[in-house]
């Protein structure tokens, strides 16, 4: 069975390290070094059933950076999570695009994927802070996001609330940010608010890794990863892996894949709620 590329959870290739990423495809194979180990992971097309990439700026590929999308045509097939959060540019996303700049990239992105239905729309993560005395969060912008994503043929969004680690408290203590975490039931508010949103525009919304939701209707866990969806896209309806990945959080969703990113090539991004940057 061919297996599924992740690319990567860890950090954004496409946006930072483009140049690292088509180098590989072109050589069929990765060097990831981790924290324990380094492994190799082949990524010949005839190896590979699907890459999964995962980016919060799309540019590099779009515009062919380095080769890059010249290299993934060779793939029978490719998957796009793209994650517009409508803080790009402010200090809580310094070095991400703006908005409107991002949303710009939706339609080139659905017609280079050949299917909308290879391309998701991430609002993740939802994040509440305080300034001057005033709560202030990025839910104002969701319905733009959901629009968008309707106008494209895009059926499925994805979301989640921030989870503000030890190290992201230390980072906004730092940066003088004053994060908000408001309680489970009023999340669950604010959901049941997108997911009305969502199904007014025909579209389905879906929570990842936080199961505290599945109580708000309308709203399904997220598999972000699904080798039962990529075996339905895939041209040849090759069969991916549906075992569950056991190298994710308890309440992931997803299946099998093989994350071809490195922790040690930190993310420029500096988003200041990042859990997965050891550098910030």
């Amino acid at each position: 069975m061919k297996k599924v590329i992740s690319a990567s959870r860890r950090t954004d290739l496409v946006s930072f390290f483009p140049g690292w990423l088509a180098a590989c495809l072109e050589q069929g194979q990765a060097v990831v070094r981790g924290p324990r180990r380094t492994y190799q992971v082949g990524l010949l097309p005839s190896e590979v059933h699907t890459i999964v990439f995962w980016s919060k700026n799309f540019a590099n590929l779009l515009a062919g950076t380095a080769r890059l999308k010249k290299q993934i045509l060779r793939y029978d097939q490719i998957y796009l999570h793209f994650t517009v959060t409508g803080l790009g540019g402010g200090p809580l996303e310094p070095a991400i695009p703006a908005a409107s700049k991002a949303l710009a990239q939706v339609e080139p992105l659905v017609r280079l994927a050949g299917d909308p239905r290879r391309v998701s729309l991430r609002f993740d993560p939802v994040v509440f802070w305080r300034e001057n005395g005033r709560v202030l969060t990025n839910l104002g912008f969701f319905p733009a996001l959901a629009e968008r994503a309707r106008s494209a043929g895009i059926k499925d969004l994805r979301m989640s609330f921030v989870q503000w680690y030890a190290k992201a408290r230390r980072r906004a203590a730092a940066r003088g940010i004053d994060f908000v975490d408001p309680p489970e039931e009023e999340k669950k508010k604010y959901a049941r608010e997108l997911t009305s949103i969502a199904s007014d525009l025909g579209l389905t919304l879906y929570a990842c890794s936080q199961s505290f939701l599945s109580s708000v209707e309308g709203i399904r866990p997220s598999s972000c990863i699904d080798g039962r969806l990529l075996r339905e896209l895939h041209p040849g309806r090759e069969p991916a892996s549906v075992a569950r990945d056991r190298t994710q959080r308890p309440d992931c969703g997803c299946t099998e894949s093989v994350d071809i990113g490195s922790y040690t090539q930190a993310c420029p991004g500096a988003c200041v709620y990042c859990y997965a940057n050891p550098k910030l």
